[in-house]
């Protein structure tokens, strides 16, 4: 199979994930419970991932909180700092796991930037909402359909300006783009683990520059004495058992990224992108989203073509693509593609120029123009 789709979880994995895994599930109880061989070895465990995801994203490492995934640390931040009907400023390009949150607060939601690779639009806009001085902003780091990177570090600053929290969701750039919780002094940051950090399923990251409010309640191995949650971090974001397998697995991802450097595994993707740009561009019935600032993620439409069956004939070739509205509504509103969806690819370390070639001639054959 020719796996496509790694923005949605990256399939293909540096073998040292499942053999640290199934390791950790030989010899690994559970932190904090207790002071024998195998719950002191979950400890070390768990403090080495802190330790790394501490060192790639220049945190400290009690600001590192573990999560199920993204969506459960974004979740965890925006009702950290949000409370019911409040102001929050988001950008066109986010995902469910963004706006659901907010819709559940009946949030007073604006949205900023909804021109595609557009920097200077989303500055512009974002400026004009942040005057307004919303509660917080919320804004991805690159849209999960069209791989645009949005102008974050620069976001940032406006709302360090005026003091408002913001939270980054860095889903489709952990692994490849610069990410630091000291610099940009964003609230939060929230990440998945298996997707550009290589981990398994199960695991995500939660950047935490404040205390944060709780999204679960129960035991931490701490205080268990006293009935209200512990104060500090990361004891306070962590209530049960944390998934220790999986952060061991989570670990030898993030040492695969961190030897072959996001920066390298960025320009690889950026390099297949080009590639498939190129050779896609070559049919006239192949409509392309695309522009400058752009990750290695590549939205596409044939005319005349179901999206979805697109993606099914090419599944029956052996490629794993993804196709439709992608959990982002809100983008394919932004992009003009709501009623339509598009097909998806996106690249990983493990995808070479070679798959990308037969990629395209399926296509000449399947969808000639």
């Amino acid at each position: 199979m020719i796996y496509f789709d790694s923005a949605a979880t990256t399939f293909q994995k540096p073998v040292a994930v499942p053999n640290a895994v199934l390791r950790a599930m030989q010899t690994c109880a559970s932190v904090g419970r207790g002071g024998h061989a195998a719950a002191m070895a979950a400890a070390e465990t768990v403090y080495n991932c802190r330790l790394m995801a501490s060192d790639l994203f220049d945190a400290e490492p009690e600001q590192v909180v573990f999560t199920m995934n993204a969506t459960h640390a974004l979740n965890a931040a925006i009702f950290s700092v949000l409370s019911p009907g409040a102001r929050v400023v988001v950008s066109g390009f986010e995902h469910n796991a963004v706006t659901r949150p907010l819709h559940a607060l009946h949030a007073d939601v604006r949205t900023a930037g909804e021109k595609l690779f557009d920097e200077e639009d989303t500055l512009r806009a974002f400026a004009r909402a942040i005057a307004e001085q919303p509660d917080a902003v919320v804004c991805t780091h690159v849209s999960n359909v069209f791989g645009y990177i949005l102008p974050v570090e620069k976001i940032a600053a406006m709302c360090r300006e005026r003091k408002i929290p913001f939270i980054l969701d860095a889903s489709q750039s952990a692994g490849t783009l610069p990410i630091s919780l000291r610099q940009t002094g964003a609230s939060f940051i929230a990440m998945p683990g298996h997707k550009g950090l290589y981990g398994p399923q199960g695991t995500g990251i939660l950047l935490c520059a404040d205390a944060g409010r709780p999204l679960m309640y129960g035991g931490t191995g701490s205080n268990s004495e006293d009935q209200a949650m512990p104060a500090f971090l990361p004891d306070r974001m962590e209530a049960g058992t944390h998934n220790v397998c999986g952060i061991a697995g989570l670990i030898e991802g993030m040492r695969f990224v961190r030897k072959q450097t996001a920066e390298a595994i960025f320009r690889h993707e950026r390099e297949l992108l080009a590639y498939a740009k190129r050779e896609l561009s070559e049919q006239k019935n192949v409509r392309l989203f695309t522009g400058e600032g752009q990750a290695g993620v590549l939205s596409f439409r044939v005319e005349g073509e179901d999206c979805e069956e697109v993606a099914q004939a090419l599944a029956q070739e052996g490629i794993a693509v993804r196709a439709g509205l992608h959990c982002a509504p809100l983008a394919h509103g932004s992009a003009g593609t709501a009623d339509t969806g598009t097909v998806r690819l996106s690249f990983s370390a493990f995808n070479t120029p070679h798959e990308v070639r037969r990629f395209a001639l399926l296509c000449k054959k399947l969808f000639p123009a």
